[in-house]
């Protein structure tokens, strides 16, 4: 049976713990090193929180790492990719960068991500840019089954209006056997 998109899981990333998948993560938190048990399911606030009028004022950036997670029991990921398929105008502005660390097992004690000491600090070895199409997305390679890979979200405040509902869509795309 081939790949579908309930096999493929967005995760926060946790800095808890000794290994992934074994711990929750939060919203403002998702720091790297591994890969919580939390799912980002597109609901408001469950990559980051709301901006403060100080925050969107000083045109803050904050980080947040995603892991895609291949949760079919026998079939790779092949040629796996992410882009940004939506994005609500007028608020924050979203950029995308693949995480350096290879693809792992779910629940690696290894590191799966690199870490950051706090939400407005860069990752190191990773490089932003925001695709908005399947022809410019950004590739993660393939994806074993019951294997994770990090990318990272930067949100840019614009020092805009106050917006309701800004947010972005992801999507992650490849192919299978």
């Amino acid at each position: 049976m081939a790949i579908t998109s309930t096999d493929i899981k967005l995760k926060l990333s946790t800095t808890a713990g000794s290994a992934g998948n074994s711990n929750a993560g939060t919203v403002g938190a998702s720091l790297g090193k591994y890969v919580s048990t939390t799912e980002v399911v597109g609901t408001q606030n469950d990559l980051f929180p709301d901006i403060t009028g100080a925050e969107n004022a000083g045109s803050q950036v904050d980080y947040a790492c995603v892991f895609v997670h291949n949760a079919h029991a026998t079939l790779t990921l092949q040629q796996a990719k992410v882009y940004l398929s939506a994005e609500a105008a007028g608020g924050a502005s979203i950029a995308i960068g693949v995480d350096p660390t290879a693809a792992s097992a779910v629940g690696s004690a290894s590191a799966q991500a690199v870490t950051i000491a706090s939400d407005t600090t860069a990752p190191a070895g990773v490089a932003f840019s925001s695709p908005t199409t399947t022809g410019a997305a950004l590739s993660l390679g393939d994806i074993g089954p019951g294997q994770v890979k990090a990318f990272w979200v930067r949100r840019t405040a614009g020092n805009t209006a106050p917006q309701a509902n800004d947010g972005v869509t992801f999507t992650v795309f490849g192919d299978t056997l």
